[in-house]
């Protein structure tokens, strides 16, 4: 799934490679990470990251990164995406973080209009640098 569009498919490899094991390994041993992965009579049909970080701003407060939200294309439009924020905001709650934030690739206008639809706001700019 996280090959499944023409952004994300000119990133990723083959999905069988040792460092999607390596990265599967170090994120499962990380207190400060879920995986979190959406089925359908066995089959997986969704997955997100959520990272927990601990942060001075915000009265200390502790926040969570969700990323790598992907819905299986056949169950694409159904709400399960939807269904999925929805529970990455609860868990965020319940885990007491202040706030959730994301980032999403600038061509990726449906998604930003599904999150405005969510509440969240597009009050920032962010920058990155691929090494």
């Amino acid at each position: 799934m996280l090959a499944d569009d023409p952004i994300a498919a000119a990133r990723e490899g083959d999905p069988s490679d040792v460092v999607y094991l390596d990265a599967f390994e170090a994120i499962d041993a990380d207190p400060r990470q879920e995986l979190i992965v959406a089925e359908d009579g066995g089959r997986v049909v969704g997955t997100m990251q959520i990272t927990f970080i601990p942060g001075l701003s915000r009265k200390g407060g502790e926040r969570a990164l969700v990323e790598a939200v992907r819905v299986g294309a056949s169950m694409r439009g159904q709400g399960l995406g939807r269904a999925m924020m929805r529970w990455a905001i609860d868990r965020a709650r319940e885990r007491g973080c202040r706030m959730v934030q994301l980032t999403s690739d600038k061509a990726r206008a449906d998604a930003h209009r599904f999150y405005t639809s969510l509440g969240f706001v597009d009050s920032h700019v962010g920058f990155k640098l691929s090494l």
